[in-house]
C-alpha cells in the first residue's frame, strides 16, 4: 500500500492504542489458566495480537471476541498443540510461545512471516541442546521437541529480553523450582519488568535474588482475571513525537507510572528539541526510528546501543538511513552506534520504502507531515497500530492510501 501524506500540522486529541507488548503477555497468562476464562478488556487487533491468539488456538485455547474485549478460556499446555504455531511477524509471539510449546514431549512447528525465522533464535537453540532437547530453525520454520525440565538456564543479558520472559512463563508450571541466572549488562529490563507484572496479576510469582539472578518457584498455577490492558508508550511516542515537531495534539490514555520502559520517550524528545543529546537505546530499541527522525528535524544527536536495531522487522538503522537521505539528512550508522547530523529537510524526491517495518513508517510519516511525500509499505503499520490513518485525518492531516500508484 502506498500512502501520501499532504503536509499540515496535527491538532486534536488521540488516545494512546493499547499496549501491544501488555496485550500479548496478559493473554498468554490468560491462555495459561487451565479450564478457566479470563476477560482482557481493550485489545486492538493488530496484526502481532492477532498471532497470539492464532498461537493460543493452536494450543485449544478459546478466544471470543466481545468488542474491544477477549474472553480467553485458558487449556492444558501441556499436550502441545494440535498443529503448527503461526506467528506472522511478530518476534514475541515466538520467543514466548517456544518454552510453552517445551512444556510437552511433543514435537511443535513454528512459522512466520517476513524476516521472522531469519532472527536469531540460537538462545533457545543453545539451551534445548544442552538439555538433550530437539532444535531445528530453517528459513521457513522453527521445529523444537521436549520435555523442558526445571534447573537454572544461563542466558547472556546482550541478547533479546523476549527470550527471558519466555521462560518465565513457562518455568512456574513445572514441578520444580529454575533459576535464570543472566550474564550482565542485561539490555531492556524494563520489558523483563513488564512479565513480571503480568505474571503477578494471574498470581504466578518470581522475584530477583540479587543482580542477574531470577528465582522461579515452580509448582504454581495460573487463576483467571479481569484486566484491562494500558496504553502503549510505545506508540504513543509517534503521537508525542508529533509535539515536538510543531504539532499540538493531546495525548491520552498513557500511564507516567507504567512499567513500560518506553515512557522515558518524553524526557528523550525534549532533549533532542532543546539540543544535540546522546541516547542509549539499550532498554528502549523501538523508539530507535521516531527518535531518529525527531533528531533530523532538530538538532541532530548521537544514540548508543543500538546493536540490536538491525536484528528486527528490518535492519532499522541501516533503513532509517537510506530514508532519512531523502529529506537531506546524514546518518552514519556503526556496529553499536547511530550517529544523526542535523540539516535543513526538504521534501523528499522519490518515494520513500518502509521497509516492511511498522516503527520505520510511523518515523517517515512524522517528516512526511513536514514536507509531504509518499511512502511504500505503507500497510506496516497493521503490525502495531491500526486504525493510524484515520487518527492521522481526525487530527486534520491530509492522507490518501492507494493499493497501486494511480
Amino acid at each position: 500500500m502506498i500512502a501520501r501524506v499532504a503536509p499540515g500540522v496535527p491538532k486534536g486529541t488521540a488516545a494512546a492504542p493499547p499496549s501491544k507488548s501488555m496485550a500479548h503477555r496478559l493473554l498468554l497468562c490468560a491462555g495459561l489458566c487451565q479450564g478457566e476464562t479470563s476477560r482482557i478488556r481493550n485489545v486492538a487487533p493488530s496484526q502481532d495480537v492477532l498471532a497470539t491468539i492464532d498461537c493460543l488456538q493452536a494450543f485449544t485455547c478459546g478466544v471470543e471476541w466481545e468488542g474491544q474485549d477477549l474472553l480467553v478460556t485458558g487449556a492444558d499446555v501441556f499436550r502441545g498443540p494440535d498443529g503448527p504455531l503461526v506467528c506472522r511477524e511478530s518476534g514475541s509471539t515466538l520467543r514466548f510461545f517456544l518454552p510453552i510449546a517445551l512444556l510437552s514431549g511433543k514435537l511443535a512447528r513454528f512459522t512466520g512471516w517476513g524476516r521472522l525465522m531469519e532472527r536469531p533464535q540460537e538462545v533457545y537453540g543453545d539451551l534445548c541442546r544442552e538439555r538433550g532437547m530437539f532444535f531445528h530453525q530453517d528459513e521457513q520454520s522453527l521445529t523444537v521437541m521436549g520435555p523442558l525440565q526445571a534447573g537454572d538456564f544461563h542466558l547472556t543479558g546482550a541478547v533479546s529480553s523476549q527470550f527471558i520472559s519466555g521462560l518465565l512463563f513457562a518455568l512456574p508450571l513445572l514441578g520444580g523450582n529454575s533459576h535464570i541466572l543472566i550474564q550482565p549488562p542485561l539490555e531492556s529490563r524494563p520489558y523483563v519488568d513488564l512479565t513480571q507484572s503480568a505474571l503477578e496479576t494471574f498470581g504466578v510469582h518470581t522475584a530477583w535474588a540479587g543482580e542477574g539472578f531470577l528465582s522461579v518457584p515452580g509448582g504454581q498455577s495460573y487463576a483467571p482475571r479481569d484486566v484491562a490492558v494500558e496504553g502503549d508508550w510505545s506508540n504513543g511516542a509517534f503521537l508525542l513525537a508529533m509535539n515536538a515537531l510543531g504539532g499540538q495534539v493531546e495525548v491520552t490514555g498513557l500511564r507516567p507510572d507504567s512499567s513500560q520502559g518506553d515512557r522515558e520517550v518524553t524526557e528523550h524528545l525534549e532533549a533532542l528539541v532543546q539540543g544535540r543529546p546522546t541516547i542509549d537505546l539499550r532498554d528502549c530499541p523501538d523508539l530507535g526510528p521516531v527518535l531518529m527522525a525527531v533528531a533530523a528535524a532538530c538538532n541532530g544527536a548521537e544514540f548508543t546501543g543500538t546493536r540490536r536495531l538491525a536484528m528486527k522487522e528490518s535492519d532499522r538503522g541501516a533503513a532509517m538511513a537510506a530514508e532519512l537521505s531523502a529529506f537531506g539528512a546524514h546518518v552514519t550508522v556503526e556496529e553499536d552506534r547511530i550517529t544523526v547530523d542535523a540539516a535543513p529537510l526538504h521534501a523528499p524526491d522519490r518515494p520513500l520504502c518502509g521497509h516492511n517495518d511498522h516503527r520505520v513508517v510511523m518515523a517517515l510519516l512524522l517528516l512526511l507531515m513536514r514536507t509531504g511525500g509518499e511512502i511504500e509499505d505503507a500497510q506496516a503499520v497493521d503490525k502495531s497500530y491500526p486504525g493510524l490513518y484515520e487518527q492521522l485525518k481526525d487530527l486534520g492531516i491530509e492522507v490518501t492510501c492507494y493499493d497501486d500508484r494511480p
